[in-house]
Formats: structure tokens, sequence, C-alpha cells
């Protein structure tokens, strides 16, 4: 992608990425395969390719996914994201939701999903039966992101995750002239009621998967509006 797309505004940056495990899956077999489905693994936001819709997140995500897939949405809420991928992709999905207000709703919206603990891991299911684990804005909410993000590449082959970058400028700021934690439309919480425990940024992120032993495929991020490729020069 060479130009960046806009969206509504009014959420600070966020960074949307897929990753694979180097050990578990041939990229460029990956990359043809998709390829000669008329989806390239590295171009879904292509200057030709239009995006809509105040989830922009969603709507790579609706790029990314292929049609009749295994997909885990991990952190799934209510369902939403698997409800359009269901019924937009004809994906087989699942959902892992601990909040149990959420899990009754996404199975009022015919999502099966599972009530259970992130951190507690994904034993109940085998190596490599998903082809995409999703992981939406959850990350920073969880104890153990890295071993998360391991169990995560364990049972799937592709692992899409998305958090807010704490290291946006507009968080900068606040903390420079303001003194205080940063409260934005995405970080909207007080200190003492975030759910938010673990504050990454886009250089944390990509650093820490060196010790997970994964790389990244392909990263979007979203800041004023417009939505981008990841350069290597971002924080």
């Amino acid at each position: 992608m060479t130009q960046a797309k806009a969206f509504p505004e009014g959420e600070t940056i966020q960074w949307l990425v897929e990753l694979i495990h180097q050990s578990g899956l041939d990229l460029n077999l990956l990359k043809k395969t998709w390829e000669s489905e008329g989806k390239s693994i590295f171009g879904y936001a292509s200057p030709t390719t239009a995006i809509h819709g105040p989830r922009w997140d969603h709507a790579l995500i609706q790029k990314i996914v292929t049609p009749g897939s295994r997909v885990l949405d991990c952190g799934c809420g209510s369902g939403d994201l698997l409800v359009e991928l269901i019924r937009d992709h004809h994906v087989l999905g699942q959902g892992i939701e601990i909040d149990p207000v959420e899990v009754q709703i996404a199975v009022q919206h015919g999502v099966p999903v599972l009530q259970a603990d992130l951190d507690v891991g994904l034993d109940g299911f085998g190596d490599d039966i998903f082809d995409f684990v999703i992981l939406e804005r959850t990350l920073q909410t969880v104890h153990r992101p890295l071993d998360v993000l391991k169990e995560m590449l364990r049972v799937g082959k592709v692992v899409i995750a998305s958090f807010p970058n704490f290291a946006h400028w507009r968080n900068r700021l606040q903390l420079f002239l303001e003194g205080r934690m940063p409260q934005t439309p995405s970080i909207p919480y007080g200190w003492y009621e975030t759910p938010n425990i673990h504050h990454m940024t886009i250089r944390d992120f990509k650093e820490s998967l060196q010790i997970i032993n994964a790389q990244i495929v392909e990263g979007y991020a979203r800041s004023g509006g417009l939505v981008h490729p990841c350069r290597d020069s971002m924080i």
C-alpha cells in the first residue's frame, strides 16, 4: 500500500498486524497461494482497494480472512466480528470470551463461544487447527501477553492482533504537559479503573516477537483518521 485511506476521526493510533510463527508456516507458499486467489498477503489495502466503515480493523480483517477458513476470535466480546465473518465469508468461527454478559450476547447473535480466560491457555485446541486466530484490542489486558501470543501461534497458522499504541504523540503530549496517564478515545479509562495492564508501543511489540520466534507479515497503523502501512521507523 502506497497511499493512506481516510477513516472517521476520533480514535488514537491502533496497530493491526498479522503474525506467523517462523517455524510453523512457509510464508512464500502462503503468499503464492493467496495471490493465486486474487489477494496478496502484502497488499490488502492497496491504493485500488476501498476500506469502509467505522471499525477500520474489522474492515482490514475482512480483507485478510479467506472465505471458508477456520477462525478463532480470542476476546471476541459480543461476537460482532465473527457475525460479520460468518455472514460475509462463511467462515467456521469460534469465539473465546471471559465476560459472562458478553458471552450471553454473543450466543444470542448465533456465535459459538466458550467462556474462558486467555491467560490460562488454549489447551482445549490442537495445533494448527485454525487458519486465522484474532486478538482485537485485548493483548494489553491479559496478564501474560507473550504466552497468549505463543498459544495463538500454536493453534493457528496466522495470528491477527491489534492494540493501542501508547507512544502515540497525543499520549506523549498528555504525559509531558499534564503529567498524568493519557486518556484518549482508544484508551478512555482512568488509571484506577483501566483494564489495560500492559501498555506497549509498536517498537515494544516488534522487539518482543523475537522472544517468541514470530515474524510480522504485514502491519497497519491508524492515526488522525488515516490508515497506512507501518514503517520500520514507527514506534
